[in-house]
């Protein structure tokens, strides 16, 4: 029995080994065809690693293609975005998981449905909209529009996570003389924060990683965020793969940076605003 023990274990970690192996190889190639040079690219036999590193491609991408000025771009539109949302679906999840009304169940539904209609479906009023307000073809286009997912989607996942925290705390709170808002940012806020800091990285990715809306609202080049200037390298059926993964390596950084920061904010919030006993 010992024996078959062992090899099963051997059997799971080898089988785990695997899927990562699968899971990580192309960020992996990602990374290496970003500093191939063109002559190994297009080997027919590819080398798994680059026999002569370059980084030529890093400097076609902020050279040729502007690619600082869409980072900076994506980033003010996925700061500004994700802070509102989150400001604006914290406030509306506790209002349907702690306020008793009528209509709740629906308000709900509408803010699934809302998130579940396809970008497809309103692409076109929201460019009519954009271009009636006069600000079409720059950033406060996107500013406007990107809540239009983030907050129905961030609301949702709140809702459930407020659900999860004991009513019995803010009642607590509101003897020792708390009012409804002291007791929703001193002790439901804190004690949220693990669903708070996921929803925020979520929203970031979610606008981050946005191109139909952009594609749409953006035409001036200074304007263009990241995922824009990352579909200007494939033109036809020519692909600037050099330039092209360098550009999904850098654009990736962020992203990174977030999700190692978040989660140890995540870990610490589910100690934060506890009571003594």
């Amino acid at each position: 029995m010992k024996t078959k023990k062992i090899i099963g274990y051997i059997g799971l970690y080898f089988l785990l080994a695997v899927m990562l192996l699968i899971t990580l190889f192309p960020i992996y190639w990602v990374l290496v065809t970003a500093i191939k040079p063109n002559a190994e690219m297009y080997n027919i036999i590819p080398n798994f690693w680059p026999e002569n590193p370059t980084f030529a491609h890093l400097s076609t991408l902020f050279g040729k293609y502007k690619f600082a000025a869409g980072i900076k771009n994506s980033l003010i539109v996925s700061i500004v975005v994700s802070a509102v949302t989150i400001v604006f679906s914290f406030l509306a999840a506790y209002a349907l998981a702690r306020l008793k009304f009528r209509g709740r169940g629906g308000v709900l539904r509408g803010i699934l449905y809302a998130y579940l209609v396809p970008k497809a479906v309103l692409f076109i009023p929201l460019y009519m909209m954009v271009s009636s307000l006069g600000i079409a073809n720059t950033l406060g286009s996107l500013i406007l529009i990107y809540p239009t997912f983030t907050i129905p989607y961030a609301t949702w996942m709140l809702v459930s996570y407020l659900k999860s925290i004991p009513v019995s705390l803010e009642e607590a709170a509101i003897i020792d003389g708390c009012n409804r808002w002291q007791s929703m940012l001193k002790i439901v806020l804190p004690l949220s924060m693990p669903g708070v800091v996921s929803t925020l990285i979520i929203s970031f990715t979610l606008c981050w990683n946005e191109y139909l809306y952009a594609m749409v609202m953006i035409h001036d080049k200074a304007a263009k965020t990241m995922p824009l200037l990352l579909s200007e390298m494939i033109v036809g059926d020519v692909f600037a793969w050099g330039p092209l993964m360098a550009g999904a390596a850098v654009a990736s950084i962020p992203i990174l940076i977030l999700y190692l920061f978040g989660s140890s904010k995540m870990v610490g919030g589910l100690t934060t605003g506890g009571v003594k006993g």
